[in-house]
């Protein structure tokens, strides 16, 4: 992995630090900032993991549900395109 090194002053260093848990790096601090992990698939495992199945309700299910099910139609009606359709690429 390829790294850049960064100057950043002692302030902005203490605060990087404080958002740091033990296991972290500090890229990994940097990046939970600027990447919206709201949006994750991460986010939602540790969502799930963390919260009562009584939080869950029947119509959250069933939304997640639907989108699975509409995922898979789209997977089964799509047309393979040319680097998926089993050949090796060779004409």
């Amino acid at each position: 992995m390829a790294v850049k090194t960064i100057t950043i002053d002692m302030e902005a260093y203490e605060l990087l630090a404080g958002a740091r848990r033990s296991n972290e790096s500090f890229s990994t601090v940097i990046k939970n900032v600027l990447v919206p992990a709201s949006h994750t698939a991460a986010a939602l495992l540790h969502y799930l993991d963390n919260c009562e199945v009584s939080e869950l309700s029947e119509g959250y299910l069933g939304a997640v549900d639907q989108l699975i099910a509409n995922r898979d139609d789209d997977l089964i009606a799509a047309e393979p395109t040319e680097p998926y359709a089993g050949g090796n690429g060779a004409s």
